[in-house]
């Protein structure tokens, strides 16, 4: 059953309890500041139920929130990857904690180093839209196996799956442990401006460089998981068969509303027409129809599908191809629903070539060699991911030796971002720092070093006054 959403506060009111939240959480971690391994693995567990026996509740409030989305797409995308990453957290920490031996230098000698992993104390996690569980519940397992303190920021867009997240975690967690705040702008912009110890936030670049500067004002480290156009390219001699299908499943999943989503094509250009007709037949097949079709997520708001739909209009006006695929001629009117949609012969002045597209439609450029692909990714700002199609092995490194992005998936499309052992960041627009995999725990850690000396103190061979004893010394362990 959907939660029932609570009327938000009073922006100063929900501004007062974050406020107080974050106190109890400051004390709380003064109080208790190294929960050993088993006390991080058993926080950690107590969110498995939590997602598991509340399924129906969280398909039902994501739905709600979208005007139609798919369970299915909720439980593979949401569900299936934060139960997946609960058990790998919990099975990894133990090790991660482990102190790291390290070796001293000669004019340290005789001691003993290592470093230590410790909490960094109260972690805010500012959340998006578009995958509200999922990018809720991701970070905050790595803070948790770090042995932190969490406030969660949920989006005001879903204000049903955030007000069923506030109300679960306060039965799992105490509030001065980890809390969910929800609330509309000016509530984030506080939140941001909150002195954690590390902020996370995952969303939009132009929205990053504004959490940025407030986290700058208490000299907060930040991670930005920010998006950007991803490139998709296809090689030369790949089955297009084999890629559309592949590409669809990146592109349709949430109607490609996703950060990592592919967001244009490059295409040889022998092949672009072959590639047009292979997207529409994989289109047409797993959405036959839209208007009524479970399996065909909404856009998640007005204001979404009017950018959307402004893109097109302003594509068509600048002399662009729209080839949309909807299959049944369906008025979709009203129902937030946009088809999948081809864009073909795009110039730089449209604006669907330069922003982030975050929807069901995708750009097809064509190019004649992998350098010139390679050239035009690299003339604009660096992805969050890359995608490119080839079984040929010394072309695929050649394109990771060539370009920067966040991540790289070799023919396939979205996948990279569901390996828990791996790091999940961009580079430079798309964003800084990572999480996932043993990065993640080190994103919420100080590594701190620690230098031990013993009985023996050499150091006496080398106070003042200064003689040729220590002239020798120095010179021998220089030219060493």
């Amino acid at each position: 059953m959907v939660a029932e959403i609570k009327e938000f506060q009073t922006g100063q009111a929900q501004i007062d309890r974050m406020k107080r939240i974050f106190e109890a959480q400051k004390a709380a971690f003064r109080h208790h500041p190294y929960p050993d391994a088993d006390q991080r693995a058993a926080f950690i567990q107590q969110l498995k139920p939590m997602l598991l026996d509340n399924m129906d509740a969280w398909i039902e409030a994501l739905n709600a929130d979208f005007g139609n989305r798919a369970a299915d797409e909720t439980k593979l995308a949401e569900m299936l990857t934060s139960v997946e990453g609960i058990k790998y957290h919990a099975k990894h920490l133990r090790k991660w904690m482990k102190p790291s031996k390290r070796k001293v230098g000669a004019a340290q000698w005789p001691g003993k180093v290592w470093v230590e992993y410790q909490p960094l104390g109260v972690v805010g996690i500012i959340v998006p839209w578009n995958y509200p569980l999922y990018l809720a519940i991701g970070p905050l397992l790595a803070a948790l196996a770090a042995g932190n303190r969490v406030m969660i920021k949920m989006s005001e867009s879903t204000p049903r799956t955030g007000a069923l997240l506030e109300e679960l975690i306060g039965k799992t967690f105490d509030e001065d442990h980890v809390a969910v705040v929800n609330g509309e702008v000016e509530v984030g912009a506080a939140f941001s401006a909150l002195p954690f110890d590390h902020l996370l936030f995952t969303g939009s670049t132009s929205v990053g460089r504004h959490i940025m500067r407030a986290a700058a004002e208490n000299l907060t480290p930040v991670t930005l998981e920010l998006g950007g156009k991803s490139p998709c390219i296809i090689g030369q001699d790949f089955p297009m068969k084999d890629a559309v299908e592949r590409i669809a499943f990146g592109k349709c999943l949430n109607s490609g509303q996703t950060c990592v989503a592919p967001d244009y094509i490059l295409c040889p250009e022998n092949r672009v027409d072959e590639f047009v007709d292979a997207w529409k037949a994989q289109v047409t097949q797993l959405y036959p129809t839209l208007r009524d079709n479970p399996d065909f997520t909404s856009i998640i708001n007005d204001r979404q599908y009017q950018r959307l739909t402004g893109y097109l209009d302003d594509a068509r006006e600048k002399g662009a191809r729209v080839i949309e695929i909807n299959p049944d001629n369906e008025d979709l009117a009203g129902s937030r629903k946009i088809p999948h949609t081809l864009v073909l012969d795009v110039n730089d002045d449209m604006k669907i070539a330069g922003d982030e597209i975050f929807g069901p439609l995708m750009l097809v450029v064509p190019y004649k060699t992998l350098d010139d692909a390679i050239d035009y990714v690299n003339d604009r700002p660096r992805p969050l991911a890359l995608y490119y199609f080839d079984w040929n092995a010394d072309n695929g490194q050649h394109v990771l030796h060539h370009t920067h992005s966040g991540g790289v998936c070799l023919n396939d499309t979205i996948t990279q971002v569901g390996v828990d052992d791996m790091p999940f960041g961009g580079v430079g627009p798309s964003g800084m720092g990572h999480y996932h995999g043993p990065e993640g725990f080190l994103t919420f850690s100080k590594a701190k070093g620690v230098y031990k000396k013993g009985k023996m103190n050499a150091t006496k061979h080398i106070l003042p006054p200064y003689g040729r004893g220590m002239h020798k010394l120095i010179y021998k362990f220089m030219l060493k």
